[in-house]
């Protein structure tokens, strides 16, 4: 009984000495993260070209009472309901960060497009500003597509995702979940969140990891108790604290960064980021999904994107790009990549309708 008692007050002290940990995290001065403004922007989208020539026009649906931001495009034949394809960014992005460079080609094809912000990010509404959740963001994905769903313009069976990096991973859940989803598009995929953990550690540090998670745990505690949000850099310089702290994606954010770009976020995903886990999600999924692979992409090992084959059988189709994560948005990457999305797309899509 006294061996007994002695664990239990070991115990008890440990979880008092977390919690004690906690509210001194939560509370003290002292944690202010610089902010890190990026130049906007060297090679702009054409964000506004397609609603002046009325390729596209601004809609929006709501998410448990919030509003969500969207665009919607239209392609010019509309005499019978159209495909549809949902769009939304990866980690932190907005509609305005280059998904028109691919909504206006699957509208060319004659596919419809939906791209929207996530609540709490660019024009949609939410606060805090700059919450990026994961649990919410997929309600985000769901409500999206019972939007398009709900246009008379569009065929519900053949609704087709769209992800990338981030969303990538939410596309794959989302389908894993939703039936009636007809084909997925994953663009570099974060199909595990824990991946590339001991790269990461041997590039940043320990001391590093243990810092992040200290600005982490200060914004999730305070947000526990009400308090305003703690908040760090999306993307920085090497060495800087910020939820991408690597030259490749500051470069890329700066190509991309818009005039609602904001580059902070909550901290709090820093400790949700490694449990999101969507491959384990891929055995559920009953359409067809293209994995775009970059190969120098060290979220993204060979035995990770295997494990994604494996899962999903036969209704894999991967295709490999000798590029880094950030590559295939540029240039002559992103339109091989848009080129194999069109040719996919159009594939199942075009099968449904002849069905």
């Amino acid at each position: 009984m006294i061996v007994l008692m002695y664990i239990g007050i070991l115990i008890a002290s440990i979880i008092g000495a977390f919690i004690i940990e906690l509210l001194i995290v939560a509370m003290i001065p002292g944690f202010y993260v610089q902010k890190r403004h990026i130049e906007k922007t060297k090679h702009p989208p054409q964000d506004r070209e397609a609603e002046l020539l009325g390729l596209r026009k601004d809609v929006s649906f709501e998410v448990n009472g919030t509003p969500v931001s969207a665009w919607l495009y239209l392609p010019g034949d509309q005499s019978a309901q159209v495909s549809c394809i949902v769009m939304g960014h990866g980690l932190g992005g907005t509609k305005n960060m280059g998904l028109e460079s691919y909504a206006v080609r699957f509208q060319e094809a004659g596919m419809a497009v939906l791209a929207f912000d996530y609540r709490y990010l660019g024009e949609s509404s939410g606060d805090p500003r700059q919450l990026i959740w994961i649990p919410y963001q997929l309600e985000d994905w769901a409500a999206a597509i019972e939007y398009a769903r709900s246009l008379k313009e569009i065929d519900q069976a053949r609704i087709g995702l769209w992800g990338t990096s981030l969303s990538g991973g939410h596309v794959i859940v989302t389908a894993a979940k939703d039936e009636r989803i007809a084909c997925v598009s994953a663009q570099c995929p974060l199909l595990d969140g824990s991946a590339g953990r001991s790269e990461l550690l041997e590039m940043v540090g320990i001391t590093y990891i243990l810092r992040m998670v200290v600005h982490a745990q200060r914004d999730l505690v305070r947000s526990w108790l009400g308090l305003s949000p703690h908040k760090i850099p999306l993307v920085g310089q090497p060495g800087t604290i910020a939820l991408m702290a690597d030259a490749e994606a500051w470069n890329a954010f700066s190509e991309f960064a818009q005039g609602d770009f904001v580059n902070e976020a909550c901290a709090r995903i820093g400790i949700r980021m490694d449990k999101y886990r969507p491959v384990n999600h891929a055995g559920k999924v009953k359409c067809p999904v293209l994995l775009q692979i970059c190969d120098n992409d060290i979220a993204l090992p060979a035995s990770l994107v295997q494990k994604a084959e494996k899962l999903l059988g036969s209704l894999a189709e991967v295709i490999h790009y000798p590029i880094g994560h950030f590559d295939i948005y540029l240039e002559d990457n992103l339109e091989k990549a848009v080129n194999d999305q069109v040719t996919f797309f159009k594939k199942h899509l075009d099968q449904i309708k002849a069905c």
